[in-house]
């Protein structure tokens, strides 16, 4: 199943459908995907990202692959959907980063790995925008990381059984491919990231984890446009001013 979030026609109000062959379904709605604009496919109260979940891209900034998942916080202040402008911060040096992520579909505690798949409402494509100036100094990565805007999100939330593993990420620039990876090559995988989160926080329905980007992050810059497509679940574009 393919879910979506749409501002409705001629409307403000939100809805919520299921993508069918282009066609968006809402109760007994029926409109082309083309003629409505998609906002972000869930309300998360938080999203829980997680860094160097690649061995390639820890090595391209020059950090140590971490023996347990690093872990931090985006509110949903940053969240913004397909097609929303990226405004980025006074910085010299803000990059983007394509991830896979993962809804979480039932509040939920103390999960064990095994049984983490059951939490799991579906997938969709992410782009953690991250400012490396602020990241340099600052330890918790707040202004680094939590920005507004630094949380593009969607376009459409695949169910798990249309998602098959491991997932092909890639991220264009301009048109040209820069990042390029596969889900294969997490440290940590998915149900050790719900095992760990869950330990210590409670998560809600919509809730969001940000699995980590591969290799081959880079420089943002106003008139740009950015693309995540991750196979299977779509392509999240927006441009950047």
């Amino acid at each position: 199943m393919k879910r979506v979030r749409f501002r409705a026609p001629g409307s403000d109000e939100v809805w919520d459908g299921i993508l069918e062959k282009g066609v968006i379904r809402s109760g007994a709605v029926r409109v082309p995907l083309e003629e409505v604009r998609l906002v972000a496919p869930c309300l998360p109260t938080k999203l829980v990202c997680v860094g160097r979940n690649y061995a390639a891209h820890a090595a391209e900034l020059g950090n140590e692959v971490p023996e347990r998942p690093l872990l931090f916080l985006k509110p949903p202040s940053a969240v913004i959907g397909h097609g929303d402008p990226i405004v980025l911060p006074k910085s010299d040096e803000v990059h983007y980063e394509a991830e896979l992520a993962v809804v979480i579909g039932r509040r939920c505690r103390n999960v064990p790995a095994r049984e983490a798949k059951s939490t799991i409402l579906g997938y969709t494509c992410l782009n953690d925008v991250s400012d490396r100036v602020a990241q340099k100094w600052e330890k918790s990565w707040v202004r680094a990381k939590a920005f507004d805007g630094s949380a593009p999100l969607g376009p459409i939330l695949v169910t798990p059984d249309e998602v098959e593993e491991p997932l092909h990420v890639r991220l264009r620039l301009n048109g040209e491919v820069k990042q390029d990876g596969w889900t294969s090559a997490f440290i940590f995988s998915i149900p050790q990231l719900i095992e760990e989160i869950t330990s210590f926080m409670t998560l809600e329905p919509g809730d969001v984890i940000a699995t980590g980007t591969p290799a081959g992050v880079g420089r943002l810059a106003p008139g740009d446009v950015v693309e995540v497509e991750i196979d299977g679940i779509g392509i999240l574009r927006n441009p950047v001013q």
